[in-house]
């Protein structure tokens, strides 16, 4: 992946859990179409291979529902699409809620010209919309999104298509498998959670 001129977050950004902020750049490698269902509809592992996060869901008892869960098995937030909506909204609530008083925050999608989309995100606090705390922009289809603060240069994120190799190492077997790098001081957990939502919305 070419390096970005664009600033990475100097404070913290944490939106689901500050245990998921590091100091250091994480690596994530995500694996969708998983060939073992038992194992979900998606895995997160780091560059050796270790689980990190698991998504459940995609059963009649789950459909517009998801459950983004730690290595332990742990419910981090619960993912529901809001359905009939115009944006393709998203609401995520902390832990297995879906109470109104544990949202975290929801998500509308628009899609532009030259198959490139935008993801709006916007934090619980935000309740008129009108201007969004983050925004993923970019190609999904090609794995070419960046995730920042909105309004502004600094990245948060950027997935890509290519993984290194030489360090990349997993027994989770899927069909498509791409990286997303995050930046120091930034929840990942919650980069985690925008590309389920990316990854259910378009495909």
């Amino acid at each position: 992946m070419e390096s970005s001129s664009n600033p990475p977050s100097a404070n913290p950004v944490v939106v689901i859990s500050p245990h998921f902020c590091s100091p250091n750049q994480v690596e994530l490698a995500i694996v969708t179409k998983l060939l073992n269902l038992s194992e979900g509809s998606l895995a997160v592992t780091d560059m050796n291979g270790t689980f990190r996060f698991k998504v459940k869901g995609r059963v009649m008892s789950l459909r517009d529902r998801r459950i983004l869960q730690d290595a332990a098995g742990n419910a981090l937030v619960t993912l529901r699409r809001k359905i009939r909506t115009v944006h393709n909204k998203w609401l995520a609530f902390r832990g297995d809620s879906t109470a109104a008083k544990d949202l975290l925050f929801t998500t509308k999608l628009s899609y532009l010209p030259e198959g490139k989309s935008e993801l709006n995100v916007f934090l619980a606090a935000n309740t008129d919309e009108e201007v969004c705390d983050f925004e993923v922009k970019g190609s999904w289809m090609r794995r070419s999104c960046t995730v920042h603060a909105a309004n502004s240069d600094v990245i948060l994120a950027q997935m890509h298509k290519e993984l290194d190799s030489l360090k990349f190492q997993s027994n989770v077997l899927g069909k498509d498998i791409f990286a997303v790098t995050v930046n120091p001081n930034v929840d990942f957990s919650f980069i985690v959670a925008l590309i389920v939502i990316m990854d259910e919305t378009i495909e």
